[in-house]
């Protein structure tokens, strides 16, 4: 069994636990999910035990009731899971939603325990983390992170730092635990958070979930590096309608999705082409249905100059969401290995900025096989 918790009840959480329970009850084929059923940890294994969210409109209500908010056909097997009060620390700034949570009626101290307290009651394994985008400042040093928390500086942590850090104190004192970092918040990529669960017994995946158009761009640039053709200029956008891509309009979080979605290039071509990666608009009728496009140029043999030009349209959420499923059980795998920190192997096909931070983003059909043998699978392409 796989205990999971959600940090974070917005689209793509809510897609994960539709889906998720579509699967276990044969309605769904396992589409979107990397790995399917080939792990010995099955999709029928997983259990949804908490959600966590700041929205007044969600929190005290039953998971169901807000799943069905996004999916008219949620399974009434989400039914008996209450939204609880998460932290929000300024997160939900100038986004139409009118936040509430702990760090309004207590300390970051305070909180942590609390949290804590709860977590020790649902026992989960795995740790979600969805919320919104943020902007942050990366820790670096594990005694400025606890100086933080100790000190009550909620102008200097995030939400998912926090989470991130109530975490570890959970899996020290249950003897293990793995936190699911799809947003940009460097936590994989921090040295401070790595250090922390190291000593924790915590694993850490991240950092930002790897769908959309950010793995398609690394696969081309990774087919014209090992052609060696050189790249003169790379453009690639998203425009969404979808509530992150509202939260992107603000200038510190767009800074910190950029920070993820550029870092490919020089990883994988071994020179910084000239490049405007970026989540670039709002635009609300589009809803979760992203309009994605890239255009890169090149130079091939006698000084040709070839474009390849690439649009289209991508649910959003679910490109997520089906990552999740797999990412939750190979959380599970790696708390029985004892692999406590950042797993690589995991990081690098799953995630746009894979940690630890001296590590780099690889082609993703070498990442796939490095993962596939980390988790005990037969090699695939190999």
């Amino acid at each position: 069994m796989v205990r999971v918790v959600i940090l974070g009840q917005g689209y793509v959480a809510s897609v994960f636990a539709s889906g998720l329970e579509k699967i276990k009850k044969g309605e769904l084929e396992v589409y979107g999910v990397p790995l399917g059923r080939e792990l010995p940890v099955g999709i029928e294994d997983i259990e949804i035990v908490g959600s966590y969210d700041v929205d007044v409109g969600k929190v005290g209500k039953d998971l169901y009731d807000v799943v069905r908010s996004y999916d008219p056909e949620a399974p009434e097997t989400l039914r008996g899971v209450t939204v609880r009060k998460g932290i929000h620390l300024g997160s939900l700034r100038n986004m139409p939603i009118e936040a509430t949570g702990l760090d309004d009626e207590m300390t970051l101290k305070e909180a942590v325990e609390h949290l804590v307290g709860e977590w020790k009651e649902l026992r989960p394994d795995v740790f979600v983390n969805v919320c919104t985008t943020e902007a942050f400042t990366p820790f670096e040093r594990k005694d400025e992170l606890e100086r933080a928390i100790e000190e009550n500086r909620k102008d200097r942590v995030t939400a998912t730092q926090v989470y991130v850090y109530a975490a570890a104190k959970y899996a020290r004192e249950v003897g293990g635990a793995a936190f699911v970092n799809a947003i940009p918040t460097l936590i994989a990529n921090d040295p401070a958070f790595v250090e922390l669960a190291k000593e924790s017994n915590l694993v850490v995946f991240g950092d930002d979930g790897a769908t959309g158009a950010t793995p398609l761009t690394a696969d081309v640039l990774a087919h014209l590096a090992q052609r060696n053709r050189y790249v003169i200029d790379i453009a690639q956008f998203n425009i969404g309608g979808n509530n992150d891509f509202l939260a992107l309009t603000d200038k510190e979080r767009n800074k910190s999705k950029e920070f993820t979605k550029s870092s490919i290039v020089k990883d994988l071509l071994g020179y910084d082409a000239p490049h405007y990666i970026k989540p670039t608009g709002f635009l609300k009728p589009l809803g979760d249905r992203k309009f994605i496009a890239m255009h890169i140029e090149y130079v091939s043999f006698n000084g040709a100059h070839d474009e390849l030009i690439i649009s289209g349209r991508i649910n959003d959420s679910p490109a997520l969401a089906g990552l999740l499923v797999d990412l939750v059980r190979l959380g599970k795998i790696a708390v029985e290995k004892k692999a406590f920190g950042t797993v690589y192997e995991v990081n690098a096909f799953y995630m746009k900025n894979p940690g630890p931070k001296e590590m780099h983003n690889i082609p993703r059909i070498i990442a796939h096989e490095k993962m596939r043998m980390w988790a005990g699978l037969e090699p695939k392409w190999l």
